[in-house]
């Protein structure tokens, strides 16, 4: 589990509910926060949008993008570093065709499949090609995750919106012949639209789409760190040679140790 989305849904829902604690304390009651008006304009409207904006495809890959914010099992640069180093020791040491046996055990499919085009004995450029292909599909993959949170992001404060107008015209409406009561109700739709509105997109939408957006940058860096390193590795460099261009990618405090540490 990523424990920075953890920490960070769960300080949002205390830091609401807390909110909410305190003004039921002062007089309030939680049903003042609930109104299945704005419940169906706000979220089955930004519903509807998402079905208009993308294809059925994506959006049966929306519980992976959800399972991409809270979890993490990309490989870090030291782990890449560490690995593609002792690859291109063995390599170098007792011939390509002696990384077979290490194939099998590397948890990456794309670095794995890197591997074995190089143990297969196939060229550079076919490498590089086949791979980068890859990184193009896996970044169209990752856009499409951003673009479905940019819309809840973008249209759940707008039907938000149309919910308070929708509840202000039935309220103007009533000037004339409605109570206090049903003059409250209509405010209360309106109020309450806006506020699930700007939690769907400040709260849930904007900060699982950065992290995705994020996410991307780093496995395509990540990506990249590993098609060097099989390169290399294919083309039989020296393995300090091999680590030189992996520690190209790494920050540069953690390059130093590193460093030393090779």
């Amino acid at each position: 589990m990523d424990k920075s989305s953890i920490i960070g849904s769960l300080l949002g829902v205390v830091v609401c509910v807390g909110t909410a604690f305190l003004i039921v304390g002062h007089g309030g009651s939680w049903g003042m926060f609930w109104s299945l008006k704005g419940v169906l304009m706000v979220f089955g409207g930004t519903i509807s949008v998402v079905f208009m904006a993308m294809p059925m495809e994506r959006l049966k890959q929306v519980p992976g993008y959800i399972k991409r914010f809270m979890t993490n099992k990309q490989m870090s640069p030291t782990e890449t570093f560490d690995m593609m180093g002792r690859f291109s020791d063995k390599a170098r040491r007792d011939g390509i065709l002696a990384l077979e046996s290490e194939v099998e055990q590397v948890d990456d499919d794309f670095l794995q499949q890197g591997l074995k085009m190089t143990v297969d004995g196939s060229d550079a450029y076919v490498i590089e090609s086949t791979m980068r292909l890859q990184i193009m599909a896996m970044q169209e993959r990752h856009k499409a995750g951003k673009k479905f949170f940019d819309l809840v992001k973008l249209y759940g404060p707008g039907y938000g919106l149309a919910a308070t107008l929708i509840g202000q015209i039935g309220m103007f409406g009533s000037l004339g012949t409605g109570g206090v009561e049903e003059l409250g109700a209509m405010l209360a739709v309106a109020v309450t639209a806006t506020l699930y509105g700007t939690l769907l997109a400040n709260a849930v939408a904007g900060p699982i789409g950065d992290k995705l957006s994020l996410r991307s940058g780093e496995e395509m860096l990540s990506k990249e760190m590993m098609l060097q390193g099989v390169l290399s590795i294919q083309a039989g460099d020296n393995p300090r040679s091999t680590q030189q261009k992996m520690l190209a990618f790494v920050p540069k405090q953690q390059r130093l140790k590193l460093a030393a540490a090779a």
